[in-house]
């Protein structure tokens, strides 16, 4: 099952990496800085037309279109490029994210970087991987790590709450980073090169993939309440090793 994803998933960062002039495909959507470029929809269409094909009792979300929560169906959660911004301005830190989920429950993830040609994956109970090798999250404590943060752009209601606690957390820790891919930096804290992600009103194809493979790699992947994330609605979110969520979460 996995593996016949990676392969699409790999098949379609070739459409990623055929792009030219992405700044002159781009249309607005709702929201302010909301983007999507023609990629966008072609690398979901073509996620959507492979995936079907290999799993017909499917059904799928997407960001780019109208998508149903409820079902509890075996169903696809999908963010054909995750980092749009940085797509259409050649940044090369994008990624495509897709999760398999049974009810409200993901079994599988894969997070593909194609410009870097990371691939992480997992599947429930089996563990995390880039690029067929195992991976962990870190031990390090925050005071002694690297926190990554998003910084809601579509929601500037958020702004100044989200730099408050980034000023928090930045006192706190040995430095921050912001990478415009909320997918990779999960992905990131999986394999031990940071150790906290945080970032408010996310959405659920921006994260499922990756709490997945995060958890698989020992870490911790809840909302600011301390419960459990749910695929059906935008929440505010953290991911962290066990050690750094500790301190996090004292600084909320």
């Amino acid at each position: 099952m996995l593996n016949r994803i990676i392969e699409i998933v790999k098949e379609a960062g070739e459409i990623v990496l055929s792009a030219h002039n992405q700044e002159n495909a781009v249309t607005a959507k709702e929201g302010k800085k909301n983007f999507v470029t023609k990629y966008d929809v072609a690398v979901q269409d073509f996620l959507f037309e492979e995936l079907g094909n290999a799993f017909p009792e499917a059904e799928f979300v997407g960001e780019e279109g109208e998508n149903n929560f409820e079902s509890t169906a075996l169903r696809f959660i999908i963010d054909p490029i995750d980092g749009t911004t940085n797509f259409m301005q050649d940044f090369r830190c994008s990624c495509i994210s897709v999760a398999l989920c049974k009810e409200n429950d993901v079994i599988a993830g894969v997070v593909y970087n194609p410009y870097t040609n990371e691939i992480f994956t997992a599947e429930k109970g089996k563990g995390a991987y880039l690029n067929g090798e195992k991976i962990s999250v870190s031990d390090r404590p925050l005071s002694d790590g690297l926190a990554l943060f998003g910084t809601s752009p579509y929601h500037p209601e958020n702004t100044d709450a989200t730099f408050t606690l980034l000023r928090k957390v930045f006192d706190f820790c040995r430095d921050i980073r912001r990478s415009g891919s909320a997918a990779y930096d999960i992905c990131t804290i999986a394999c031990g090169r940071c150790e906290v992600f945080f970032e408010k009103e996310l959405q659920p194809w921006d994260i499922a993939a990756g709490t997945l493979i995060l958890r698989e790699a020992g870490g911790v992947a809840l909302n600011f309440d301390g419960d459990e994330i749910s695929f059906g609605k935008p929440q505010d979110v953290v991911f962290a090793n066990p050690t750094a969520y500790k301190e996090f979460v004292t600084l909320l």
